[in-house]
């Protein structure tokens, strides 16, 4: 058996942490619907789960914040450009806060806007509001710890994003237990739990920075002057992956629009199907963001031996990986499925659709790790353009649902998923024929 070379165990010494980290993103969810499950009325839960996806939904479309800092910062490492690490960290940081705030300062009527455009007049539009309005006064510190955690991503400070995570969601579940079962805050208590949370983990990312720094011999008084260079170009970038962000979040809200007209049985079985889908996408992510910062690294230091050797290790330990939850998918599905749900007609309907998530990792893989290779050189152009033939083959596959049912809704997925690979994978053998990769003017 080979053994692991310096690149592989660089690559899991990054892509553990934020693995570890990611699982604790659907454990803090859990534990929200176990708090407000237990109130007085569903209406409580209901109103939860709108304000809560509604919020995952604006604030994913900024994730360029994390996306294009980690690039940027892992250039600006690889060259040992302190002033470049310097704009890495306070240009996107700035953008971050401003735009905070203004969604901090117009909550009500970026609340009542929101609710409009949805169309929820049912019983759980006052507590979906109440939630909503309070969540996004977290706005500033949750786009600023977006901007935080991909800086020390790129800086490789490996250990940073478990650190946040596991502290912001430790004060959230504590809050959570104190202000909705103790205090009896109900919606306004978990709402607040989560405000305050926000908060705590910018205190702390603002630590981790400056623990970081100090590691670095990192200077990071930032001058005006600096702060105002390259601004241009880091513009270009975040629009790009903007486009793609929203680009994804159509097609992902799509899938639930349309299953919810297949049925209710359907809604439900997609939903216990989608946590397959959810946990390959954590174990995945992995390595997706190890890739970003080293080869960003490389990227910045010019080094195409190094880039090289990045991305054949990464591909790998991935497909290794996507090899395993395939396998294991395949074998223990039913059973993964009968854990989370007891109803015998959602368990045998999850069995026709189970082959979907056995293959869903193999088809995946590639998206994941070029998605890491083109964030960190800072390719938002050709992330846009990937995610745009995708999101026109995952509408083109949606013409099968009337013929094949909730079959041409995982087929739409799969496409989606594999023509993200193809068109990034195609890109990059491109750029390595015609050796630009380089060069970010082509």
């Amino acid at each position: 058996m080979r053994r692991l070379t310096v690149t592989d165990k660089k690559l899991w010494q990054l892509a553990v942490p934020m693995i570890l980290s990611n699982i604790s993103v659907p454990l803090l969810g859990l534990v929200d619907t176990m708090v407000i499950g237990h109130l007085s009325s569903e209406v409580f839960l209901a109103g939860v789960a709108i304000g809560s996806s509604v919020t995952s939904f604006v604030f994913m479309l900024f994730l360029f914040l994390r996306m294009g800092t980690t690039g940027v910062t892992a250039q600006a490492w690889g060259k040992k450009n302190q002033q470049k690490l310097v704009q890495a960290l306070f240009q996107p940081l700035i953008l971050a806060v401003g735009v905070g705030i203004v969604f901090a300062l117009f909550h009500q009527p970026i609340t009542k806007l929101i609710l409009s455009v949805m169309g929820t007049q049912h019983a759980a539009h006052h507590p979906a509001a109440l939630f909503l309005s309070i969540r996004l006064l977290s706005a500033p510190a949750t786009l600023a710890n977006m901007v935080i955690l991909g800086w020390l991503l790129g800086v490789q400070y490996a250990k940073a994003p478990l650190i946040l995570l596991i502290g912001g969601n430790t004060v959230n579940i504590i809050l959570e237990l104190l202000l909705v079962l103790h205090w009896h805050y109900a919606v306004s208590g978990a709402a607040w739990a989560t405000v305050v949370a926000e908060y705590s983990s910018l205190l702390l990312g603002l630590y981790l920075v400056w623990r970081a720094a100090q590691q670095r011999n990192l200077s990071l008084r930032p001058q005006m002057s600096q702060l105002g260079q390259g601004l241009a170009r880091l513009f270009r970038l975040n629009r790009d992956i903007l486009l793609r962000s929203l680009l994804l979040q159509l097609c992902l809200i799509s899938f639930t629009i349309i299953g919810a007209r297949l049925g209710t049985n359907v809604v439900a079985v997609n939903a216990i199907l989608l946590m397959f889908l959810t946990f390959t996408s954590y174990a995945l992510d992995g390595f997706a963001y190890a890739v970003e910062s080293v080869s960003g690294e490389a990227f910045g230091a010019r080094d195409a031996d190094s880039l090289k050797a990045i991305w054949h290790s990464a591909c790998k330990q991935a497909v290794a990986v996507a090899l395993l939850l395939s396998g294991i998918y395949a074998v223990m599905g039913q059973s993964i499925v009968n854990l989370l749900t007891s109803i015998p007609l959602l368990q045998q309907e999850a069995n026709h659709y189970l082959f979907w998530q056995a293959i869903c990792p193999l088809v995946g893989v590639g998206c994941y790790l070029l998605d890491g290779l083109f964030v960190g050189a800072t390719r938002g152009r050709e992330m846009r353009n990937s995610m745009l033939i995708a999101a026109i083959g995952f509408a083109l596959t949606l013409l099968s649902v009337p013929i094949i049912g909730n079959h041409g809704l995982w087929l739409a997925l799969m496409v989606f998923l594999a023509l993200r690979g193809l068109t990034l994978g195609y890109v990059w053998l491109q750029h390595q024929r015609q050796d630009s990769w380089f060069d970010l003017s082509r």
